[in-house]
Formats: structure tokens, sequence, C-alpha cells
């Protein structure tokens, strides 16, 4: 059986890899995610690499009776205190060369705005392996990512596997 996040590798690496100049990786701080970095950095040798992280405003939202969330008045001292806790943990991923940016908001609208206004030639996102319970209430930003990205993204499975 053959691994559809390999073959991806494999194509991006072996058709144009020089093509990847500008490469914007999602940075949410798990496994899979240092894994996708990990990855970019091994197959873009020179590219720039640019580490995105979007802090999650829905953090403040609270859940309702119809097991959906409502919105709330966002909590300016949680998200200040979120947003500098993910500015330090990036200040421990970052490596010469390469170019953050954090923001706060939707991750996935972040990500991709984050991506076209820098110009970027490719998106790299980790997945996780999530239990289909978790993944239909939360769905996948990865694959959120992927079908709203007008430019090539690359999702890369990494991180903790259920058994």
């Amino acid at each position: 059986m053959t691994d559809p996040t390999q073959s991806a590798l494999n194509a991006a690496t072996t058709t144009a890899p020089a093509g990847f100049q500008r490469v914007v990786v999602g940075v949410d701080f798990s496994e899979s995610a240092s894994h996708a970095l990990d990855t970019a950095r091994a197959r873009f040798p020179g590219a720039t690499l640019r580490l995105v992280h979007v802090t999650d405003a829905r953090v403040t939202a609270t859940p309702d009776l119809m097991g959906g969330v409502s919105a709330a008045m966002p909590d300016p001292t949680l998200l200040q205190t979120l947003e500098d806790a993910d500015a330090t943990r990036m200040q421990g991923v970052v490596r010469e060369g390469e170019e953050t940016e954090l923001m706060v908001g939707d991750p996935v609208t972040g990500l991709l705005e984050a991506a076209a206004s820098w110009g970027a030639d490719l998106i790299v996102v980790g997945t996780h392996a999530r239990g289909a319970i978790e993944h239909f209430f939360l769905g996948s930003t990865a694959e959120k990512v992927v079908a709203r990205s007008p430019i090539p993204v690359l999702t890369v499975r990494g991180g903790n596997r259920p058994a």
C-alpha cells in the first residue's frame, strides 16, 4: 500500500522543488506541525520559510445547547496571554533565516490570508490523526486549507496516531 503523504512528498521533490521559493508552514505547536516543519526544511532547501501561527480567537466561544458554539465577547486579557505564550513558543521553533507571523483569528482563514499577502508558492501543514467522532465535530484544519487554497498545499501526516 502506498502512503499518500509520501507520494505527495516524492512528487513535490521530484517535479519542481526549486519552484517553491516562498513556503508558508502552519505551526500550531503539535507533533504533526513539528513534523511538517521538519519536512519543509528538508524538502525545500533554499526556500524562504515563513512560520505562521494563528492564535484561535474562538477560545472565548461558549457551548450552546444544540452542540455548537455561540460567539462570546473576546476577553482581551485571555487573548493577550495566549498571544504572549504563543510568541514565546514560536521563538523556540524558528531558526535563523526563517520568518514568523503571529495572528489572531480563525486558523484556516488566517493561514490562507498570510500565504496570500506574503505571496507564498506553497503551504505546508501537518495533519492530525483524529478519531472519526472528533473529526466529525471538529473537522480538519488541513482539509479546509486544501479545499480553500488557491495555491498548492502539502499535507504531512505525523504525530500521534490512534492504535
